[in-house]
Order: C-alpha cells, then structure tokens, then sequence
C-alpha cells in the first residue's frame, strides 16, 4: 500500500498552533475558576488586577519577541526596567519637569542600553548570551550608584497618575499594553523592516547574499526591546510611585517565558505578537490563580519553569513536523 503524505499549508499550521494556545488559555482559565473560592477568580477586580499584571510583562515580551525572531536573546530587559525607572523617577520631582521630560528620559535610557547591547552583538562579534549577561549586572549596577542604593521617591501626581488611571473603566496600563501590542504586530507583519527580521532570524547568510546590512539589522530589535524595557521602567515607576534600582529582577525570565510560550522559535525566523500576548496573559492567569488558591510561592516558581521547557519542547517537536 502506498502512503501519500500531505503537507499542510504553513499559514494553516500558524493559524491552528495560535488556536490551540487559546483553547489552553480558556482551559487554565476554567480549572482555576471552578478551583477558587466562590468563583473570585473572574470577579471583575481580578479581571483588572489580572490585566496589571500583564501588562509590563506583556510590553516587554513585545520587545523581547523582536530580539528572538532575529536570533538573539537578551537578559538585559530586567535591569533596564530598573535602571529607566530611577532616572525617569529623577526627573519627575514635583514643579521641576514636564511630564513629558521623564518619559523620554526612560525612554532614551532603554534605547541606549539596547543599542549597547545590539553593537556589540552585531559590531563586537559577542554572541546575545554574553553581552546581555554582562549588561544585565552592569546596568544594575548603574541604576544603585543613580539612585544611591535607596529608592527614589516624592514623584509628580501627573507622573503618578500615567500608570494608575482608567480609562473608561480599563486599567490605562492594559490599554498601554494593547497599542504597543497592535504597533509591534503590524510592524512585523505589515513592513519590509518586519519581513527582513523574519529572514535575519531564519537565515542570516541568505539575509546578506540579498542584501540586507545584516549588522545595522542585527542592532534594530536590541533598540526596540530597550526601548521597550524603558517604558515598562517608567509606567512601574509610576505605579509604584517610586524609581526604584532593583526594580525589575528576573523580569527578562517572564518576558522570555511568554515569548516561548506564547510560540516564538527559540531559533528564530518565527513568531507572532498575538502568540505572545497570550503568552503573557498565560503567566499572569498562572500566577494569579495560584495565589488565589494559597499555592506556595517556590512551588508556583516550579510550575513556571516546567511551563517554560514545555513550551520549548513543543517548539522543537514543531520544527522537526
């Protein structure tokens, strides 16, 4: 007898993998429903507390899916968080600045330890691993002389209030977190800048043969993922109402786990922003869950970890399909 074996479209396989972390998604979100005590789990407080939550990670995650599409990791984002946070926090004094001086302040901060860490990648010849675990405890290290070792506070109500409203009754930081979402996805997918990260991340020596400055490119996601770890640096800062230098820690690990959750390959050239938003909406469900249900926080720690080489090992098992 004869096999015929067919070869389902791509587009088809994207679309059902995306599906099927959803039905996952919906599944954890119905344990831990019937699991809780007197359903508070969808109360809608939690609801918006889960969106909190999700939302610096998930704009880290943005940043960092970029970086790991073009084949690169970074373990820098954590650090900078905290680094952005205090000099944002610096310039947010009461009467001193406008708001929008610390915002930028952030801002540039990211960009800069991204565009660090991407020269050196791209220009030094150091593969990601190395460079960002250096940069990782160097910015620490700079965001406590910044700040003296101690936290910066007495912060403008404007500044305060850029993380802490709503609008329409929506946490703003959710809705920070969508339009980030929405920009990194359609960059991604809908410009030249977005299908050449593909290709870098797919095929870096085909990349160059057709023409892409595979440098200049190489040093593109690091800038968008510092850029981004420095937002999520001032909007933490203004939630918590202080720049503080260990703000931050282990962050690069949840931002890690929801891109690889959420279905980026780990070698790079595939990945989807709404993968990764859900990805991201899967940690902070876990971990919200877990703490409504008086789960111990090592053990939560456990389950994050088993969640992360799933994940990966699913990927593997789709690439060798």
């Amino acid at each position: 007898m004869t096999t015929i074996a067919v070869r389902v479209p791509s587009r088809v396989r994207v679309i059902a993998k995306n599906l099927g972390l959803v039905v996952v998604f919906l599944a954890i979100v119905a344990v831990l429903t019937i699991a809780s005590p007197n359903n508070s789990f969808l109360s809608v407080n939690n609801i918006f507390l889960i969106l909190i939550q999700t939302s610096i990670n998930g704009i880290l995650a943005m940043g960092m899916m970029y970086v790991i599409i073009s084949g690169q990791i970074d373990l820098s984002v954590g650090s900078t968080v905290g680094l952005a946070g205090v000099a944002a926090a610096m310039f947010a004094h009461p009467g001193e600045f406008p708001l929008i001086v610390p915002i930028l302040v952030g801002l540039l901060v990211g960009a800069g330890v991204g565009a660090l860490n991407g020269v050196g990648v791209a220009y030094g010849g150091v593969p990601s691993f190395i460079v960002t675990l250096g940069t990782l405890t160097a910015v620490r290290g700079l965001a406590l002389m910044l700040s003296g070792g101690a936290p910066v506070t007495d912060l403008s109500s404007a500044f305060r209030e850029l993380a802490s409203g709503q609008v329409w009754g929506i946490p703003t930081l959710a809705i920070y977190l969508v339009v980030v979402a929405a920009v990194a996805a359609f960059v991604l997918r809908r410009t030249v800048f977005g299908r050449r990260v593909y290709a870098l991340g797919g095929n870096p020596a085909a990349a160059e043969v057709s023409g892409i400055s595979v440098k200049r490119l190489t040093v593109a996601p690091f800038v968008i993922a510092g850029v981004l770890a420095g937002l999520a640096g001032v909007l933490l800062a203004s939630r918590t109402f202080t720049g503080s230098p260990t703000a931050g820690a282990s962050y690069e690990l949840d931002a890690i786990a929801a891109v690889v959750i959420g279905g980026v390959s780990m070698a790079g050239g595939r990945g989807r922003a709404f993968g990764v938003l859900i990805g991201a909406l899967m940690i902070a469900v876990i971990a919200n869950g877990l703490d409504i249900l008086g789960i111990d926080s090592n053990a939560q720690l456990l389950i994050k970890g088993a969640i992360i080489v799933l994940a990966v090992l699913i990927d593997v098992k789709t690439r060798r399909d």
